[in-house]
């Protein structure tokens, strides 16, 4: 709906720039508040306060006098998506027990692909028939709808009384904010982090800019294939993750097979694209899968601790990628687009190596195993045992 929304307000291309990056800078910018927030209040009370949120920003995008205007509810919506993401997914994560969660976690992940494919069309639909505002209202009044299902439906599995504070909360999250291993994983993958971003939103401007002749359909087809491939990577990536004895090795694989896929797209006709850009989705859903999956089984992140440590994962991914993002423009500008391409799959597999620093993760088959080798003793962020949250066990009543 962007050119709609630069006619129906005056905005030029850098305008419709800051407004896309606006939501990039709240999600970026509240992903740690939101992480603490979880540990204070719980997962399930910051996802559904998130959802709120977002409701009512995306509501209120729709009747945006100016572009400001506009970029500013993008903003919020942006900071409300942080809170709704990582304490989602940590309450995801209670409700399955170790050497379940995975493919559960893959396909939550394959929800936002399935998300944005639809949003592709949707939107452009929508827009064509009712005008950008309507379109907007609509995504608000939906996402509302939503919200008040997930209240309705969404079991409570988690014990909270542990941190009655916000200091108590900070305290009880310093643990998951010192891990060498997420810092390490964050680092590891901010390069393939910025390879996907690109490949999503760059190749349409890639093809007409060095293959007019495929034409704008072509260039949207693949990308959208890009995205749908990603909602199957997603659950079996998480089944992989769960199965694996070491799930770097399954990163490793992955995240330098995104590298070589990126590197290779300025070589290949269009016939070699389309098959490319399926495996490139892909091995996208398989890492973004594995990669939240990882810290449910590091010492110290597990319960409540889920949600912080994804939310450093996120904050960490989204700054630093969004920065190699705007580097490629700069050197397709400068050198073109094939040197740009290679730019952005060298930096995929120059942060893997950073891999080595983490934890081995290993899947719940192995739990209990890896616990007996490591050490690991209670964490900060565990409650009483027996409960839920230290277990990842739901409570009996949670099954349903």
């Amino acid at each position: 709906m962007l050119p709609l929304i630069g006619s129906g307000l005056n905005a030029s291309t850098v305008d419709l720039g800051i407004v896309l990056g606006a939501f990039l800078i709240g999600a970026g910018a509240m992903q740690l508040p939101a992480g603490i927030s979880a540990v204070r209040f719980g997962n399930r009370t910051v996802s559904l306060f998130g959802l709120v949120a977002m409701s009512a920003f995306t509501l209120a995008s729709a009747f945006s006098p100016t572009w400001v205007d506009l970029a500013l509810l993008r903003l919020g919506a942006g900071a409300a998506a942080a809170f709704f993401f990582a304490p989602a997914l940590g309450l995801v994560s209670s409700y399955f027990p170790a050497g379940s969660r995975g493919p559960i976690v893959g396909l939550y992940n394959s929800g936002f692909s399935l998300g944005a494919g639809v949003g592709i069309f949707g939107g452009a639909l929508l827009g064509d028939l009712f005008g950008w505002r309507a379109s907007l209202a609509l995504g608000g009044i939906v996402l509302a709808g939503a919200t008040l299902g997930s209240i309705l439906l969404l079991p409570r599995s988690e014990d909270v009384r542990a941190s009655t504070g916000w200091r108590a909360a900070w305290t009880a999250g310093l643990p998951v904010l010192r891990s060498r291993s997420l810092w390490a994983l964050a680092i590891a993958l901010t390069g393939f982090w910025a390879a996907a971003y690109i490949a999503a939103q760059y190749f349409v401007n890639y093809s007409s800019a060095v293959h007019p002749s495929w034409g704008l359909e072509v260039a949207a087809g693949v990308t959208t294939l890009l995205i749908v491939a990603q909602i199957f990577g997603g659950p079996i990536g998480g089944w992989l993750g769960e199965r694996s004895r070491d799930m770097r090795r399954l990163l490793l694989v992955a995240g330098a097979s995104c590298g070589l896929l990126t590197c290779a797209i300025p070589f290949l006709p269009l016939e070699g694209v389309w098959p490319l850009m399926a495996a490139l989705g892909f091995v996208i859903g398989v890492i973004f899968a594995v990669q939240y999956l990882l810290p449910t089984y590091l010492r110290g992140t597990r319960g409540r601790g889920v949600a912080l440590s994804l939310a450093l994962l996120n904050s960490v991914q989204i700054f630093a990628g969004s920065g190699l993002a705007i580097g490629f423009a700069v050197v397709a500008t400068g050198a073109g687009y094939t040197v740009a391409w290679l730019f952005a799959g060298a930096i995929a597999l120059a942060t893997l190596p950073t891999l080595l620093w983490v934890e081995s993760g290993r899947g719940g088959a192995n739990e209990a195993a890896g616990r007996s080798v490591t050490g690991g003793g209670p964490s900060p962020l565990r409650d009483r045992p027996g409960s839920p949250s230290s277990s990842g066990d739901p409570r009996p009543d949670s099954r349903r």
